[in-house]
């Protein structure tokens, strides 16, 4: 049946996901020409992929194939955790890697001396501690608060705003402090990208060398493609959904746009053709 289609699509994917991340990983760590910063910081984050990619795939396949809808308390404190603490992470080296190319970019002479063992050390060390951080605060505030309505999480993993609306006490504070926790970190990560990016660009199109200037992007590229795709969604449904709706469910109906032409004393926004 359909369950059956389901498990092995996404156990092909979640596999795929593990053994590329796995051969990319134990290239890096073998071959000594590759022990770079970037190289270091690229082992990082696919670590982080791939225990991002096991937060509720595994879950979600035994539940597929057992044929059950359920998941455990520590399960679902787990799920909560693991998810913002490797989601910021992953944000957080996303920006580091950004200094790193600007490093490289910018100051090409100075680069081993700024981007030297230690700073590496310290910033991937600094994603890690960050992100705990963050992380253990916002699943300590879900889940101490009593739980009194139904045990149905509507949603696909534990996430702390499914689980708030399951709570039987005032949410505001705990709601008001997890959005904007979880607002900040992409926030502040984009916004500290973005002048990295600019003096990368302003730099490249200051290269004389047509040689100079391709490698130049050619490093970029691959970066900020990743970058783009983690930024992307957010950017669709923060920004581009909520401007679209309007336009797509409401200024077409009918009743809507009555209620324009009484609001405005004017004729309707939309005319229908007869």
């Amino acid at each position: 049946g359909l369950q059956n289609i389901l498990f092995v699509v996404f156990l092909s994917f979640h596999l795929l996901t593990l053994t590329g991340n796995l051969l990319i990983l134990a290239a890096v760590i073998s071959d000594a020409c590759l022990h770079t910063p970037m190289s270091w910081f690229l082992c990082n984050l696919l670590v982080v992929d791939l225990g991002f990619s096991s937060i509720s795939t595994p879950k979600f396949l035994a539940n597929l194939w057992a044929g059950i809808h359920t998941i455990s308390l520590g399960g679902c404190t787990c799920q909560v955790f693991f998810y913002h603490f490797l989601g910021s992470t992953k944000c957080l080296l996303y920006t580091v890697m950004a200094y790193d190319r600007y490093a490289a970019i910018c100051h090409p002479l100075w680069y081993s001396i700024i981007m030297n063992r230690k700073v590496c050390a310290l910033l991937a060390a600094g994603t890690w501690f960050t992100s705990s951080f963050h992380a253990t605060i916002l699943t300590s505030l879900t889940f101490t608060l009593p739980y009194c309505r139904s045990n149905e999480v509507d949603y696909f993993l534990c996430d702390i705003f499914p689980l708030v609306k399951l709570a039987c006490a005032d949410t505001y504070i705990i709601e008001t402090v997890s959005f904007t926790n979880i607002g900040v970190v992409p926030m502040a990560c984009f916004f500290l990208m973005l002048p990295s990016y600019v003096r990368i660009s302003i730099s490249i199109l200051k290269m004389q060398s047509a040689e100079s200037w391709w490698k130049a992007a050619s490093t970029c590229t691959s970066h900020l493609t990743v970058v783009c795709f983690f930024f992307g969604p957010c950017i669709f449904c923060n920004v581009i959904t909520p401007m679209l709706n309007p336009l797509i469910y409401t200024l077409r109906n009918k009743e809507v746009q009555s209620a324009f032409r009484r609001l405005k004393g004017g004729p309707s926004l939309f005319k229908r053709k007869h």
